[in-house]
C-alpha cells in the first residue's frame, strides 16, 4: 500500500482512542514526508538532531516536529528555536540546558521525561526513583522555560506480548503517581509515549496517548540515506523496528 493509504489505516484504528499518531520519518526522503503530509499528517518524529533541522528547513513550516531520540546537551540548542515535543528528557543536566535554550529563545519547551521500563541495557532512560528525584530538585522548580507534559518509554524488543503488556502498565502506573503528586492541578501533564510499529495496539490498550510509527506507514524497505537517495552505494537495509531504535 502507499503511504497515504498506510497513513488512512492507522488513523482509523486510532481515531477511537484520540490516540496522537507520531510520523517516526528518520532516514526517509523529503519525497516520502511530503507524501504522508499531503495525506493530512502533520506530527512526524527524529531521531537525529542534524536530520531533524535539515528537514525542518526543507519542509513545510505547520509540521509538528518532535525529537525522539538520544539528545546531546550540545546540540539542543539548534532545534530549540522550533521543536514541539522532546520525548527524550533522561537526565536534570540535559533539562538544565533546555530551559537555557528555551530562554534564549524567548519560549518554553515541552518535554517527556523517558523512562527505563525495558529489560535492555541499550536502552535510555530514568529510573522511576531517579524521575521523582528531579521532580523533587530544586534546581528543576526553578525552571521557568521547560515543561514537564508526560513520559516517554520503549518496550522490551520481544515477542513476549506479556512481558510488553506488563511494561507499558508500570509506566502508566509511574505516570499516574507523578499526575498525583506532582502535576494534580497541571492539566498539560497528560502525554504517554508508548507503542511502536510492533506494538502499538498494546500500547494503546495499556494507556498510550502518542504512538511512535514509522515502518508501518513508509515500509519495510531498503533505502538509501535520505540526503542521498540516488546514490546506490550508500544504501542502507532497515529492520522491521525502524522506530524501535531511538539513539
Amino acid at each position: 500500500m502507499s503511504i497515504a493509504a498506510n497513513l488512512t489505516k492507522l488513523k482509523n484504528e486510532v481515531s477511537s482512542s484520540e490516540v496522537k499518531l507520531i510520523a517516526v520519518s528518520k532516514t526517509k526522503p523529503v519525497a516520502d514526508i511530503l507524501e504522508a503530509y499531503n495525506a493530512g499528517q502533520r506530527i512526524f518524529g527524529e531521531n537525529q538532531v542534524q536530520e531533524l533541522v535539515e528537514k525542518h528547513e526543507q519542509l513545510p513550516q505547520d509540521i509538528e516536529w518532535h525529537l525522539l531520540g538520544h539528545l546531546q546537551t550540545n546540540k539542543v540548542k539548534y532545534i530549540a528555536p522550533f521543536i514541539s515535543l522532546i520525548h527524550s528528557v533522561d537526565s536534570l543536566k540535559l533539562l538544565k540546558e533546555i530551559d537555557k535554550q528555551g530562554e534564549k529563545n524567548k519560549r518554553v519547551i515541552d518535554c517527556l521525561l523517558q523512562i527505563y521500563i525495558a529489560d535492555e541495557e541499550t536502552k535510555f532512560g530514568l529510573g522511576f526513583d531517579e524521575a521523582i528525584e528531579l521532580l523533587r530538585s530544586e534546581e528543576f522548580l526553578e525552571m521557568k522555560h521547560v515543561r514537564i507534559v508526560g513520559v516517554m518509554g520503549i518496550a522490551t524488543n520481544t515477542d513476549q506480548e506479556k512481558q510488553i503488556r506488563d511494561e507499558f502498565n508500570e509506566l502508566k502506573v509511574l505516570f499516574d503517581g507523578l499526575k498525583a503528586s506532582f502535576f494534580r492541578k497541571t492539566d498539560s501533564f497528560r502525554e504517554i509515549s508508548m507503542g511502536m510499529s510492533s506494538d502499538y495496539k498494546v500500547a494503546i490498550e495499556e494507556g498510550s496517548t502518542m504512538v511512535r510509527i514509522g515502518s508501518t506507514i513508509f515500509g519495510k524497505r531498503v533505502i538509501p540515506h535520505w540526503k542521498n537517495k540516488d546514490a546506490a552505494d550508500s544504501t542502507t537495509p532497515l529492520s522491521d523496528n525502524t522506530d524501535a531504535t531511538l539513539e
